[in-house]
């Protein structure tokens, strides 16, 4: 004779995160973000490592948006580091927030191409939204660089939450499984 086993109803903690999952996922989204900067982190030490350090490729580089010409911005190699530490970090947080996050079932053929735009928007946008709100901080309320540059850290930040949050949860990585329950009642 086998007992079969009921569902017990969910409480604590559990509970609450399928009563609050909006504001549950929000929360995952902020907490694992960090995965992918811990990414990216990596990727730019072991990039210095080799390509600056080892590879010596440190000659003035300039494409585009992207101008590693400055002193300290260690050229070619520096730009190489940027490139692949960004495109893993990237890829790492995608597979995060689709499947730890939102736990979707999206088709990964549709989300990961809409991924790749968000991620160059935000790229891009974290490439040239920091000078201006810099000078804006140091001319307009009289900011030192280094709190100018934390406001500017902080904006950039704010703006791709604000951004990336709804277009993961919404666009990106909608969980079709949730749509298909709905249909069906």
């Amino acid at each position: 004779m086998t007992e079969q086993k009921t569902a017990k109803p969910a409480s604590g903690f559990r509970k609450w995160t399928q009563e609050h999952l909006g504001l549950w996922q929000f929360i995952k989204f902020n907490v694992l973000s960090n995965i992918s900067t811990i990414t990216r982190l990596v990727c730019t030490w072991v990039g210095m490592a080799i390509f600056i350090n080892a590879l010596g490729l440190t000659s003035p580089f300039h494409f585009l948006i992207f101008d590693y010409t400055s002193a300290g911005s260690n050229g070619l190699g520096g730009f190489i580091t940027f490139l692949i530490a960004e495109v893993l970090a990237q890829v790492v947080n995608f597979f995060v927030q689709m499947k730890w996050v939102f736990e979707s079932s999206a088709d990964f053929s549709k989300a990961a191409p809409k991924f790749a735009v968000l991620a160059v928007i935000i790229v891009v946008v974290n490439l040239i939204l920091p000078g201006h709100v810099t000078a804006f901080c140091e001319s307009t309320w009289g900011l030192d660089a280094g709190l100018a540059g934390t406001v500017a850290s902080v904006v950039n930040t704010l703006l791709a939450v604000i951004v990336s949050f709804p277009l993961l949860k919404f666009w990106i990585t909608p969980d079709d499984s949730q749509k298909s329950k709905k249909a069906a009642k």
